[in-house]
């Protein structure tokens, strides 16, 4: 067994390929009476309807969102979507929204469990600090693995063998707030405008899973579990917002200093202690090990397959990486031509329709995307 690392909110133990910690913080989950959230707005109605009258002013109807309650009259705000006021290009989700306790989520509460960790028991990076490629070349060699990030003119990359201790780095690019997020078990690497309505807020680790995946939080008076793999709100005030997607890429370190020589690399200088450079997950990434609630049933490829999905109209598909030719390439998706580029770096960008308009990807394993999206089509 290695040699445990001492964290401020617990301890954490490497047994099994896994990470254990022993603390109880956990992030909060509403229990009791559940109820669609046009039922919950019913009841909500008649509750005010029988205090206006003064009728029945002692009923206890517990259907008052927490975070938020609700205002009937604002009737734009109260519906299956709720938060119109989202800044998101990319829309609101239109998951089924549940009301359990008074709160809103769009999953099954039974699907949320504990991955071990409690709250911020896994730190996130709120002050990241960055090297130069010479500086970072004394610690990463050229086949390590990273999410490169390239904004108004400005590159940066995040290793992994960083990211898998944090999973959440707070950053700012160029005036941008961004948030780059890592989930080990799903090898899902993102990076999503750091804003809800408009405003710069900032992400942490919840210590909650859905379908194996990160489940973080925004902090703020109004906390709400945000699923990473969605890019969405699930619980709480936010439920349905998502958040807008930053392209990135999963690329190699050399290839990513050579197409960026100016690139800026995430330093290990985090302010906390941990064992950069071993990964305390062994080898889950390679072998068909599918846990904490996944449901895995679809054998269309490998469960660890690294993929590139995309959302279109409602619709799903999942670009299988490693077949993606380098150049460029055409496909049909969503009844549109799809337009595949790949750089010789690994890069790669789509775009669809006559306006070649933007398709953002969301790259993990393929079990991750597919547990989600069960309907997801395939190119292979």
């Amino acid at each position: 067994m290695k040699t445990p690392v001492i964290i401020l909110t617990g301890t954490i133990l490497v047994f099994g390929g896994f990470l254990l910690y022993r603390n109880s913080n956990q992030f909060p989950i509403p229990k009791g009476e559940s109820m669609p959230f046009e039922e919950a707005l019913d009841r909500a109605q008649n509750a005010k309807e029988n205090t206006n009258n003064n009728e029945n002013n002692s009923q206890n109807v517990n259907i008052e969102i927490k975070e938020e309650p609700f205002n009937l009259d604002e009737p734009e705000t109260t519906n299956t979507n709720m938060n119109k006021k989202s800044t998101s290009i990319r829309g609101e989700s239109n998951r089924k929204i549940m009301v359990t306790d008074g709160v809103k989520h769009s999953i099954p509460l039974n699907e949320i469990l504990s991955g071990g960790p409690p709250k911020d028991g896994i730190p996130s990076i709120d002050n990241p600090k960055f090297i130069n490629p010479n500086e970072a070349d004394e610690f990463l060699d050229d086949n390590e693995i990273g999410l490169g990030v390239n904004l108004k003119g400005e590159s940066r990359f995040y290793p992994n063998q960083i990211m898998v201790w944090h999973e959440i780095t707070n950053d700012t690019i160029q005036g941008e707030p961004v948030l780059v997020t890592y989930c080990p078990l799903c090898a899902t690497g993102i990076v999503f405008e750091r804003k809800i309505d408009g405003q710069p807020v900032e992400f942490g680790v919840s210590g909650r899973l859905w379908q194996s995946n990160l489940l973080m939080y925004n902090r703020s008076s109004s906390e709400s579990l945000w699923s990473q793999v969605l890019g969405e709100a699930v619980l709480g005030e936010h439920t349905s917002q998502r958040l807008n997607i930053i392209p990135s890429d999963v690329v190699r370190y050399g290839e990513w200093k050579k197409a960026y020589p100016d690139t800026k690399v995430l330093s290990r200088d985090t302010g906390t202690v941990r064992s950069y450079g071993s990964d305390p997950y062994g080898n889950y990434y390679t072998n068909e090990d599918v846990s904490f609630g996944a449901k895995f049933t679809d054998n269309r490829l490998h469960p660890k397959d690294f993929v590139l999905g995309v959302e279109h109209e409602g619709q799903f598909k999942a670009y299988l990486k490693e077949v993606i030719p380098i150049g460029k390439t055409s496909d049909t998706f969503a009844g549109k031509t799809v337009t595949i580029n790949k750089t010789p770096n690994g890069e790669v960008s789509l775009t669809i329709g006559s306006n070649n308009d933007i398709l953002p990807t969301i790259g993990g394993f393929w079990f991750s995307w597919v547990a989600v999206h069960p309907n997801t089509e395939l190119y292979k």
